[in-house]
């Protein structure tokens, strides 16, 4: 088979970083100002984004 003919497909690696544009970039110090706990309303579903002891962040619907 001619590999010329397959479509390119853009991954990016794992690891690979993306620098937002600065407009959408949002300190999370601004997000859990009033405790460690930021609760999200997604497509009518409600997630809550946790900030733990060590500074991670954990996501759960």
């Amino acid at each position: 088979m001619n590999n010329q003919s397959l479509p390119q497909l853009h991954t990016r690696k794992p690891h690979q970083t993306v620098s937002p544009d600065i407009s959408t970039l949002i300190d999370s110090n601004n997000l859990f100002m009033n405790g460690d706990i930021v609760y999200i309303l997604h497509r009518g579903e409600q997630y809550s984004l946790r900030r733990t002891r060590n500074g991670k962040l954990i996501l759960n619907k």
